[in-house]
């Protein structure tokens, strides 16, 4: 089955910042998924996850699947950073922060000169694409009616700040790195480096005691016929094919999410997650190393309106995101269409 869907890139003009820096002929990506309503109430938008581009999430949007299109007008917006919206790979000037809460204001300020959209019914992410979604709640609390929090947190736990910070340090330790997340040249054995460590992160112990990672291993398995290629051809390959300095700025966006972190809420976490209007539905990975359950459990005495839905799952942080794991998808599908029918 085939729906209406539409691509374009949205010129901002100079965008000012959070930081009070400037990104010049800022540029937005997008992608939309099924027919916008004329009442303009069937909007969910999906924002990307770290690296990702929108080709990449599209597998969850279907009659059948996670975001059914024949019912909701989605609306992916590409990340800066991404190589296809705004990206420092791209240019000399790109500011070296930009933030998750300069994305979603862009991403609203987007979604309301192309479609004329202010209120929207969802916002839906996972990992960064979960950090978006927190921060669409927070800082436009009365035009949100849900969101769904998928692996993912209001404000980055030190613990992964950790991780973020490595995978920072190594890529500074190349010697194409000029500084500031800066490159002569493509750092590619900073870039293999970098994907084997992300290899012990985004899969969890039990995964890996299980063998999953191998095709010899329990069914649905990743197919490697080695540790060795596993790691060349999933890890090794998927940052090979990114620039440096892009990865670089989205971890420094991630390394700094907070939807306290601006003007409405002065560092205030409690107060942030008190002001949000929208349902909440917070789903963790039960074995996500990025973004624990306890995390969530911390946040969910101070939502108004949410529940907790942990995937109980083996697969780590891509527990919310699976591709070719029937069973993580299924929950997914399940829990999140009985939020939008909420």
């Amino acid at each position: 089955m085939t729906w209406p869907t539409r691509h374009g890139v949205f010129a901002l003009g100079d965008l000012t910042l959070q930081s009070g820096a400037r990104l010049t002929d800022a540029h937005l990506s997008w992608k939309a998924h099924g027919t916008l309503s004329p009442a303009r109430d069937n909007v969910i938008v999906y924002p990307t996850s770290y690296s990702a581009r929108h080709p990449e999430l599209e597998w969850l949007i279907g009659p059948d699947k996670v975001l059914d299109p024949t019912r909701w007008f989605i609306v992916i917006p590409d990340m800066f950073g991404n190589g296809l919206s705004s990206s420092p790979a791209d240019r000399d000037d790109y500011p070296t922060l930009v933030t998750i809460h300069d994305n979603v204001r862009a991403q609203r300020t987007a979604l309301e000169s192309l479609f004329g959209v202010r209120q929207v019914a969802c916002v839906y992410g996972w990992s960064m694409g979960a950090l978006q979604a927190y921060h669409w709640a927070a800082l436009f609390p009365a035009d949100v009616a849900r969101i769904v929090v998928n692996c993912g947190v209001a404000r980055t736990a030190v613990h992964n700040q950790v991780f973020l910070r490595s995978l920072m340090a190594t890529l500074e330790a190349a010697p194409q790195h000029l500084g500031n997340g800066r490159f002569s040249a493509e750092p590619a054995a900073a870039k293999r480096a970098f994907g084997r460590i992300y290899a012990a992160w985004a899969l969890s112990q039990d995964f890996y005691r299980a063998n999953l990672h191998l095709g010899s291993g329990p069914r649905p398995n990743l197919g490697a016929p080695d540790l060795e290629t596993f790691l060349k051809t999933d890890w090794e390959a998927r940052f090979g094919a990114r620039r440096a300095a892009n990865l670089y700025a989205q971890l420094r966006t991630w390394d700094a999410a907070d939807i306290s972190a601006n003007d409405l809420y002065d560092g205030d976490l409690v107060a942030a997650l008190r002001a949000i209007q929208a349902r909440v539905l917070l789903m963790p990975g039960a074995t996500d190393l990025y973004f624990r359950v306890a995390d969530n459990q911390a946040e969910l005495p101070f939502l108004r309106h949410a529940v907790l839905r942990p995937i109980d799952s083996i697969w780590g942080h891509r527990a919310g995101n699976p591709v070719g794991n029937p069973a993580d998808a299924a929950f997914i599908r399940q829990e999140v269409r009985a939020w939008l029918d909420t």
